[in-house]
């Protein structure tokens, strides 16, 4: 089992193959499209690994890949620049999934 990378930032991807993950570059929705169906097209790539920029510009593609790949992990990563997601993303997420606020 792989890991692969598919970030807008090159600081990213140099970090990721310094720990001897593959990736690759991508600027807008076609590219992110491209390489991350050309990513789990390979049977090797357990997790893939998105930048949450790029998992913003294509959300369709990303939920639809966490429904029917089952054997792929997709995980969305901050970039070098920090979350773009609000600080109670957790709890929020767990009152909206059960119904309890915490």
């Amino acid at each position: 089992m792989k890991f692969f990378c598919v970030s807008d930032n090159s600081d990213t991807i140099t970090g990721f193959r310094l720990a001897g993950v593959d990736g690759v570059l991508a600027a807008d929705r076609r590219e992110v499209q491209a390489a991350v169906t050309g990513a789990m097209a390979k049977p090797e790539i357990g997790i893939l690994l998105i930048t949450e920029k790029l998992a913003a510009m294509c959300p369709d593609l990303i939920y639809d890949l966490r429904l029917k790949h089952t054997a792929t992990l997709v995980v969305e990563i901050p970039d070098r620049h920090g979350t773009g997601r609000r600080e109670d993303f957790i709890t929020g997420y767990v009152r909206d999934a059960i119904g309890i606020k915490l």
